[in-house]
């Protein structure tokens, strides 16, 4: 058996897997699915993020190379995505639908749990994940809201939208007792222990529910851009800037391979809650989620075999 298909057996099939049964057990029973998104939001997402900071230490200078490298690979998307959308002429809410699509990537319920099977044995490669998710819902409630209501939202209202998310309590959180070298009581510590477990399960099982409602209509030029965008030019800055920068080993390979997940979910959720291109933007995120089994197989072999 080759090496691109243990990786795919092991860590992409699982997923398939998981969000499959989530899209069936919804087909059958139509759950509750905003009750289940809140206790992934406030239970057991933050549980995963304080345990794998609190369990995992940064040298200052792999920090300062991670900081660099986001702020290109961001800034890079975003250019790339607006230049895209002047180029085919679209109108706003294809253009917002568009920009969206290849900047907002889904880091959390995608891309932790990825993370949290291929650096089972390394904590650091999902804590940097961690960090990615934050700049990703930073950009979701700034950027990708500009595009969407054209900065209608006021800076005071993006900052307590975004202070009011519990991930970004928990990374705190977990930031301070990693500086302070506090110690947790093995009482706090087994239940954050398992509520973290139980994440990947829960949050792939959501995916592929919401995912089993989208409705597939006529395959939009847009569709076609944001696949390529998102699933291809993602990697190919990624691995520019890795290279430019001179990035090696963990980091090296955990910013590649989270350069290749797909359209957020919550590029929907806004979409949808603001009345822009809500079914174009949830086709995206279906097409984008589906391919993407193929293409972060692909890039997950080529960063072990490169960094």
């Amino acid at each position: 058996m080759s090496y691109f298909t243990t990786i795919f057996i092991n860590v992409v099939l699982p997923i398939l897997i998981l969000m499959g049964v989530g899209a069936l057990m919804q087909k059958k029973f139509s759950f509750q699915l905003g009750q289940i998104s809140t206790l992934i939001t406030y239970c057991f997402m933050p549980a995963a993020i304080f345990i794998n900071v609190y369990q995992t230490r940064f040298e200052a200078q792999l920090f300062g190379q991670l900081v660099l490298y986001l702020g290109l690979f961001t800034v890079s998307l975003m250019i790339f995505g607006s230049l895209l959308a002047k180029m085919l002429k679209l109108n706003r809410g294809e253009a917002a639908t568009l920009k969206n699509s290849i900047s907002l990537m889904n880091s959390n319920n995608y891309g932790l749990p990825v993370s949290q099977l291929v650096f089972s044995t390394n904590p650091l490669g999902v804590s940097i994940q961690i960090i990615i998710i934050v700049l990703q819902n930073l950009l979701t409630y700034t950027y990708g809201l500009y595009n969407l209501l054209s900065a209608s939202k006021s800076a005071l209202g993006i900052l307590k939208s975004l202070m009011k998310l519990p991930i970004i309590h928990a990374l705190i959180l977990g930031l301070v007792f990693v500086l302070l070298d506090l110690q947790l009581p093995a009482f706090a510590l087994i239940p954050l222990e398992q509520l973290s477990n139980g994440f990947i399960g829960l949050a792939l099982i959501l995916l592929g529910a919401q995912l089993s409602g989208i409705k597939i209509k006529s395959f939009h030029r847009v569709i076609t851009w944001s696949l390529i965008g998102r699933l291809i030019a993602g990697p190919a800055f990624a691995f520019g800037f890795i290279w430019l920068l001179g990035i090696e080993g963990v980091l090296a390979q955990s910013l590649f391979i989270a350069s290749a997940f797909p359209t957020s979910r919550n590029t929907a959720t806004i979409a949808f809650e603001y009345n822009v291109e809500p079914d174009l933007t949830a086709q995206v995120v279906l097409y984008t989620t589906l391919l993407s089994s193929i293409t972060v197989t692909i890039v997950i072999y080529l960063s072990m075999v490169l960094f």
